[in-house]
Formats: structure tokens, C-alpha cells, sequence
């Protein structure tokens, strides 16, 4: 019911918060968690439900994993570097900020959001 995960990182932040919540809603979250005693069952349950919601790049790339922690890990570590680089563009994106540049409270309020997400 999400956008996949793009394999060009644009939407990953945003994927994980969605991935964890559905995750939580089906009672399967512990199975993205580190020594977890989740049964065979929820692990597939958890896995064709992370690919389904990958780009199929990312699905090649990731055909031989059968485990959905091992898929979360190796997503984390290939995407989670993207804080190390939008964080000080965030940061610098907030300081430059100013309401007169914007011609309603609404613009302004919708260009902070975006900075801040």
C-alpha cells in the first residue's frame, strides 16, 4: 500500500518508517530485529513482504537472501550513509530559511516540512 524502495535511495527514510509500522501492525516486526526467536513462518511472511516492497534492482541484487533480517541488514547498510549526507544539507537548507522569501504562510509552512522530513 507504500511506494516501493527506490533503488536511487531518493525515498529510503520514508520506507523504513513505512515498512516498520506495517510490520508492527501484522505482529512481525521482531523478525527485522537482531536475535530474534521468530518462527520459519514469520520470517517468510517478513521477507516476501520486504521484497515485494523493493525496486526490482533490488530484487536482483538481492534474489539469494532468505532471511529478513539479512535483507533489512544489508538494506540498512547500503542506504543507511544517507544521513551522513542529507543531515548537513538539512541543517544548512533550515538556516537559510526565511519566511519573508515566501509569498504565503502555507508555502513556507509546506518548504519546512520538507526540510524537516
Amino acid at each position: 500500500k507504500f511506494i516501493a524502495l527506490n533503488i536511487s535511495e531518493k525515498n529510503y527514510r520514508s520506507w523504513v518508517l513505512e515498512v516498520k509500522l506495517h510490520l508492527s501492525a501484522k505482529k512481525l516486526r521482531h523478525t527485522i530485529d537482531e536475535d530474534n526467536a521468530a518462527s520459519n513462518e514469520e520470517r517468510a511472511t517478513a521477507l516476501i513482504f520486504l521484497k515485494h516492497h523493493i525496486d526490482d534492482g533490488l530484487k536482483y541484487e538481492y534474489l539469494t537472501v532468505e532471511n529478513s533480517l539479512e535483507l533489512w541488514q544489508n538494506l540498512n547498510d547500503r542506504f543507511e550513509h544517507l544521513k551522513a549526507v542529507v543531515l548537513p544539507k538539512a541543517l544548512n537548507d533550515s538556516s537559510q530559511l526565511r519566511f519573508q522569501d515566501f509569498k504565503t504562510v502555507s508555502e513556507y509552512n509546506s518548504t519546512l516540512f520538507k526540510i524537516v522530513s
